[in-house]
């Protein structure tokens, strides 16, 4: 599914890993992702953990699709700020599931930017929280 996203592809998204129920994608933020304000668009940022979320609901087969998200977003990111997203599964039911993903930036994943907030939560290897996002997916049937 990731080697036909051509969406992805065109903004340098990489596939980290990938199991059952879970996933981690990458991308660094470019300048053509900066809104007016100068810092990174909340929808390139969306679209990463969307992918990480296709992802981790897509990894046990079946066709899936998201049926809805939301994200929170909690730190402004920069032009060059590296992004990881990690999904995991929370709840399957029936045919829909229930995915979280977290998104932060810098970290041993890459270096941190010149973004104006840096009061975000801070986690493993120095990692900065800058967005939460929750997708409910729905699986396809007849593909």
């Amino acid at each position: 599914m990731f080697d036909a996203d051509k969406a992805s592809a065109g903004l340098g998204i990489e596939l980290v890993e990938v199991a059952p129920g879970r996933a981690v994608a990458r991308m660094r933020v470019g300048a053509a992702m900066l809104n007016g304000h100068g810092i990174g668009h909340g929808g390139y940022v969306f679209l990463l953990a969307d992918t990480a979320f296709a992802l981790a609901c897509n990894s046990r087969g079946p066709v899936t699709v998201a049926a809805g998200a939301d994200v929170s977003f909690l730190a402004a990111v920069a032009e060059g700020d590296v992004l990881t997203a990690r999904a995991v599964e929370r709840v399957v039911f029936g045919r829909s599931g229930i995915y979280d993903v977290t998104v932060t930036r810098g970290g041993a994943g890459g270096g941190v930017g010149g973004g104006a907030d840096r009061e975000a939560d801070v986690v493993g290897d120095g990692e900065q929280v800058v967005a939460e996002f929750r997708g409910r997916s729905r699986v396809v049937t007849g593909r």
